[in-house]
């Protein structure tokens, strides 16, 4: 007889049947070959996170070979986000009869983003999806739920930060790095920014910006290391991902903002708030997040 066992995900709670004694020994029969590849895949899959989320938004930290869940339901569309500026080669899934996979694009330009989107015929279904681009490779494991399902995944890349960063570095034989604020008018900057929250060893050393972008400086060695990303806080609490680049060992933001944070990390993740003084922000949400 098999047993019920109940567990909940987002809030929403399954069912799952252990199995019986004869399936049970059935499993005890798995040849090496075929346990070392459950092991593998096991090991080397990562599912969704509390901390991860941005809004609505499951943000993974992408790592090649790296196997992504993505939980569904027969009556949502869950949408898969590739990086701005990435071009689609393919898709391709194991099981194609039992579930419907398009995808489309948003915005222009080096903005435009393309989508996966993914809806399964009913409940109780595993496969996986393939996604190559003109970058890397993606992995997912898709799982259809009675009513739980993910609304929208996408990745952060810390290995392409950390590229940029290593091209902008200036050489260790220099005793002190150029100035980022080269040709700006000093009477133009504005230091009047308070970092607060965690004490991670990325933490940035100060903020200012020129009246119409914002520079991050952060420790020397921030290139060693997962660099965080950069979100826009606005005055309801809401978190979007803000426009930057990195150059050496500072961010750049297009845009000038009251308050941002700089997050990283899974169920223990790190927070550090930046704010502009003298201007209405939200209550600080530095410290971490469980």
């Amino acid at each position: 007889m098999r047993a019920l066992v109940l567990t909940c995900l987002a809030g929403s709670c399954l069912t799952l049947i252990s199995p019986t004694v004869a399936e049970a020994k059935a499993a005890q029969k798995v040849s090496p070959t075929a346990r070392a590849i459950q092991v593998a895949n096991a090991s080397a899959t990562q599912g969704p996170e509390t901390g991860n989320y941005l809004n609505a938004v499951q943000v993974y930290t992408f790592n090649d070979g790296t196997i992504y869940r993505l939980f569904t339901a027969p009556d949502k569309v869950s949408d898969i986000v590739l990086q701005p500026g990435e071009s689609l080669i393919s898709v391709s899934a194991g099981d194609t009869a039992r579930w419907v996979i398009g995808d489309t694009t948003s915005g222009t330009g080096e903005g435009r983003q393309t989508h996966i989107l993914v809806k399964p015929y009913t409940a109780g279904l595993r496969t996986n999806l393939i996604i190559t681009t003109d970058r890397r490779t993606y992995r997912l494991q898709l799982e259809s739920t009675q009513v739980t399902a993910m609304a929208a995944v996408s990745w952060r890349y810390p290995q392409d930060q950390a590229l940029t960063r290593k091209v902008d570095l200036p050489p260790a034989s220099v005793a002190a790095p150029a100035p980022i604020v080269v040709g700006l008018p000093l009477e133009n900057l504005r230091f009047t920014y308070t970092i607060t929250g965690d004490k991670p060893e990325w933490r940035p050393v100060r903020a200012f910006d020129d009246g119409q972008k914002v520079y991050i400086e952060f420790p020397a060695d921030i290139g060693s290391g997962e660099a965080p990303p950069l979100f826009a806080v606005g005055a309801d609490g809401k978190a979007d991902l803000l426009n930057y680049r990195v150059q050496g060992r500072y961010y750049i933001a297009d845009t000038l903002f009251s308050a941002a944070e700089l997050r990283l990390g899974g169920k223990r993740q790190s927070v550090v708030r930046i704010a502009r003084t003298g201007v209405s922000a939200p209550k600080d949400a530095g410290g971490r997040h469980d």
